[in-house]
């Protein structure tokens, strides 16, 4: 008998299929069919800050008075009548979702700035989630803002929920940064119990017929996983944090890369979207054939086997293997 068991987050897991955050979860009967499927965690769908501060300040009053004026101005805040408010419902949904599967449950908070909406860290654990995944979704844009305050900035955030919190935290970032591993050491510093690697910012589309800005969204795909395959390789065994690999990961050989990286866990996102819940049968299925084929025994077996530590060729992770990489193309034209 193959064991895909898994450890995450101090969490013990039948495998490495995790579901990520996404609308998917809002519905606690399809928690459950991820659970049927196979899925070992579920990260619930986010809790926004703009949410948390929206209800707080109770600002539909200010968010609609004056749109007969700023029609324009108005039409780029959120519409408070669609927008999804309730922080509390949110709880009671960790709640429900908890008490329905027996696959750990991770609440997801996102977030990029140190104020109350931290607080809810707490009440999601309090409310019974088995771990956090603190999602920090910023995009610099401020020109005078240096790479190190920033930097900062993101370590005082995990600092700060780290510290309301008995449950392990996992922090979801992007990968724009200059010296990413350097930026990984310090949110582990802060108290990152996992680096869920890594966050996909979203690029608005320009709309020349109606001189508007209009919000996109494409789910990943098989190409965005090798970004996330070459940070795993080179960080594991140098920071002492478990890794989850999201964006990119479509199929049961895309978890083994994975595995084989260093990533503790997988987890799939833009598949099921694409596919439905019912895909992550297929995704095991498909790990377990494989392993068969080939003699492994475990997942633990194959962990980290081709990061940047465990290779012949180590180079392959870094800029001495750019020449040979062009030069082999140039060869095949």
């Amino acid at each position: 008998m193959i064991d895909l068991s898994t450890t995450y987050l101090g969490l013990a897991l039948k495998n490495p299929l995790v579901v990520g955050a996404s609308p998917l979860s809002q519905d606690v009967d399809r928690v459950r069919a991820m659970e049927d499927a196979g899925a070992a965690a579920v990260v619930l769908h986010s809790l926004f800050e703009e949410q948390i501060v929206l209800e707080e300040m109770h600002l539909e009053r200010g968010l609609t008075a004056g749109t007969e004026s700023y029609a324009e101005a108005v039409s780029y805040l959120p519409d408070v009548h669609t927008y999804k408010l309730g922080p509390d419902a949110y709880l009671e949904h960790v709640r429900k979702a908890k008490a329905a599967v027996d696959v750990p449950v991770i609440a997801s908070l996102n977030g990029t700035s140190a104020g109350a909406w931290t607080r809810y860290a707490k009440l999601a654990q309090d409310a019974g989630a088995d771990a956090l995944e603190l999602n920090i979704y910023h995009v610099a844009t401020d020109p005078a803002r240096p790479a190190a305050d920033l930097e900062r900035h993101y370590a005082e955030l995990v600092r700060n929920v780290h510290a309301v919190v008995r449950i392990p935290v996992a922090v979801k970032v992007g990968s724009s940064f200059t010296a990413f591993a350097n930026v990984a050491r310090q949110l582990v510093d802060a108290g990152a119990n996992g680096l869920v690697l890594f966050n996909r910012f979203y690029q608005p589309d320009l709309d020349i017929e109606h001189l508007t800005v209009s919000p996109t969204l494409s789910l990943s795909t098989p190409g965005c996983l090798l970004l996330r395959l070459h940070w795993v390789a080179v960080l594991y065994g140098k920071l002492k944090t478990d890794f989850a690999v999201t964006g990119g990961v479509h199929s049961g050989h895309d978890v083994l890369k994975a595995m084989m990286a260093g990533a503790n866990v997988a987890m799939l996102t833009s598949a099921l979207l694409r596919n439905g819940v019912a895909h992550l049968s297929t995704v095991r299925q498909e790990m377990a054939h494989w392993m068969e084929e080939r003699e492994y025994e475990s997942v633990k077996q194959m962990r980290g086997s081709l990061s940047q530590k465990a290779v012949p060729n180590p180079a392959a992770f870094e800029r001495g293997n750019y020449i040979k990489v062009l030069s082999a193309y140039e060869l095949k034209t």
